[in-house]
Order: structure tokens, then C-alpha cells, then sequence
């Protein structure tokens, strides 16, 4: 795990899956897909390297779903169904990071988050990834 970047506490809604884990760029890549799966996943993802995650506990309670090319894998807790992080289609060397499952961090800190074209996946054509827009928080006053 690189030591040089701040590290993050994380786990599930119901604590049985603990992990501490370390951002490329802090919370400046948050973002959201527009697959089939991340539009009824509805998360918030931030990225970190595959050997930026370090699991405390639970990780034989994680729970993986693959579907599509199988590229992405996506992991829940058994227990409490939270999903936590997945490995990236777009970029297998990075894990996306639920932002939710990380300590003191809300969906809602968040105002505006990009929201990336995943019907029109990068890995389906020769093009890069596009901006299918941006979701918006603004909280009542």
C-alpha cells in the first residue's frame, strides 16, 4: 500500500466488512455510470489502485457479481447486501471505491457529481470515455 497519501477507514452498513484504503486523488474522481447495473446501484465511486485497499476484516464475507464482458467485479457484503467497491471495466488496475462505506464521507458532501456514459462503454469502441452528464445535490433550506 503506497503511505504517501492520506488514508481512509471504510467499511459496510453492518461492520463486518472493514477496510482501510488509500485515493489516487483524494475525492476529485468521484463519479457515477450510466450502465444498465450502476443506474440501479445508484453509487458513488471514487478511485484508488488494486494495491491501495487493505482488508481489517470480513473480506471472506464479500460476496462478487460479475455480468456483461465479466470485466467489472463488484463486491457486496453478504451479510448486509452494501455494495463496497468493484474493480473497474474501464481500468482493471483500480478499484472503485463506494464513497458512502468510507468513514465520515456522505453521498451528499458532494454537489455536483459527474455522471460517465457507461451504455456507451470506452472498452466497446475506440473512443474515450465520455460525460453522459452531471448529477446535482442541492440540499433544502
Amino acid at each position: 500500500m503506497n503511505t504517501s497519501r492520506r488514508q481512509h477507514n471504510a467499511a459496510c452498513h453492518c461492520g463486518s466488512v472493514q477496510f482501510k484504503v488509500r485515493l489516487t486523488d483524494e475525492f476529485n474522481t468521484i463519479r457515477r455510470c450510466s450502465c444498465s447495473y450502476c443506474r440501479m446501484r445508484g453509487a458513488i465511486a471514487v478511485s484508488a489502485q488494486l494495491s491501495d485497499i487493505e482488508f481489517v476484516k470480513g473480506d471472506e464475507i464479500l460476496t462478487l457479481y460479475q455480468f456483461n464482458t465479466g470485466t467489472a467485479k463488484h463486491y457486496f457484503c453478504k451479510t448486509c447486501g452494501i455494495y463496497t467497491h468493484h474493480q473497474r471495466r474501464s481500468n482493471p488496475g483500480q478499484f472503485g471505491i463506494n464513497v458512502a462505506c468510507i468513514e465520515g464521507v456522505s453521498p451528499f458532501d458532494f454537489p455536483e457529481v459527474m455522471v460517465m456514459d457507461g451504455v456507451s462503454h470506452p472498452s466497446d469502441s475506440t473512443g474515450a470515455p465520455k460525460i453522459a452528464g452531471i448529477l446535482k445535490f442541492s440540499p433544502a433550506e
